[in-house]
């Protein structure tokens, strides 16, 4: 006798649609909610890391990588670091105070019952005038005539220019003459004075006749030009900072009578005259510096 056959599942053919739609809606959705659930995992360390930086400076917040890693996924953590303070640079101040800083342009009409500011002006640029006519007449590679000429001599009577007391002529190429016949007296006091101007000169007397040698050009001889040069450069300064302080001195008097603004506009463009004036300065020390070494 033949067995009966075992009898078989029901198939998803027997069961009612709605049923096997809802189940399969139910497995999607445990499935998303299980992906959800891990993407969140690794989302929220690092969403929680980005609030942390966002509420203080970027310098206090250092975000370092962890060298481990998880689920391939490379994970990064806040520390506190130390404030950082970036400090200018000297060329970077520079640059940012000539920016800055404003120039003044005072009416002098208005001021000049405080002080005269086109008189401290003139002075200013008499300092200035000196020093190009000092340049062009004593400092020179070839000496010539023209630059003995000014040489101050101390004498009984006081300080006169040396062309005053003495002739001046060229004999030679290398050598100039100072005939000092019509101020015997003078002579010893011509000899120290030329000695004395920086040209490196070195005269020789001959009774009332002063012969000075000219010093061949050499690399020292340009050197020592240069020197000089720095030193009348120098000197300059010191004649424009006098007169400077003598003028802010004039500014003092005027307090109490002078509101403190007018006055510190007044101080500013005295100061501002000044630095112009140091600039033309240094501008000429250069410009002969160049020439004088070649």
């Amino acid at each position: 006798m033949t067995p009966a056959p075992p009898p078989s599942l029901p198939s998803h053919e027997c069961f009612p649609s709605s049923l096997v739609n809802s189940g399969r809606c139910s497995q999607g959705l445990s499935s998303v909610m299980a992906l959800g659930l891990r993407c969140s995992r690794l989302v929220y360390p690092a969403f929680c890391n980005s609030l942390a930086a966002l509420t203080r400076p970027v310098s206090e917040v250092t975000l370092k990588a962890v060298s481990g890693r998880q689920n391939d996924h490379r994970q990064y953590m806040a520390y506190p670091a130390l404030p950082v303070r970036h400090f200018a640079t000297k060329k970077a101040k520079a640059k940012g105070k000539g920016h800055l800083q404003t120039r003044v342009n005072i009416n002098t009409t208005l001021v000049e019952d405080i002080i005269n500011l086109e008189e401290v002006d003139e002075e200013m640029k008499s300092v200035m005038e000196a020093l190009e006519d000092n340049f062009n007449k004593t400092l020179n590679i070839r000496t010539s005539p023209g630059s003995l000429d000014n040489i101050t001599v101390v004498t009984s009577d006081g300080k006169l220019a040396l062309n005053q007391i003495g002739q001046i002529s060229m004999r030679s190429p290398q050598l100039i003459l100072v005939n000092m016949t019509s101020f015997p007296e003078c002579t010893a006091a011509a000899i120290k004075a030329i000695r004395e101007s920086g040209m490196n000169l070195n005269p020789e007397v001959e009774g009332t006749l002063i012969r000075v040698p000219i010093p061949k050009v050499t690399r020292e001889h340009r050197e020592m030009l240069v020197k000089l040069a720095k030193q009348n450069t120098n000197k300059a300064k010191d004649s424009l900072r006098k007169i400077r302080t003598n003028a802010m001195n004039k500014l003092k008097k005027s307090k109490g009578k002078t509101s403190e603004d007018t006055l510190r506009l007044i101080e500013k463009q005295i100061s501002q005259m000044a630095d112009d004036t140091v600039a033309e300065l240094d501008r000429h020390l250069a410009v002969k510096t160049k020439e004088l070494l070649g």
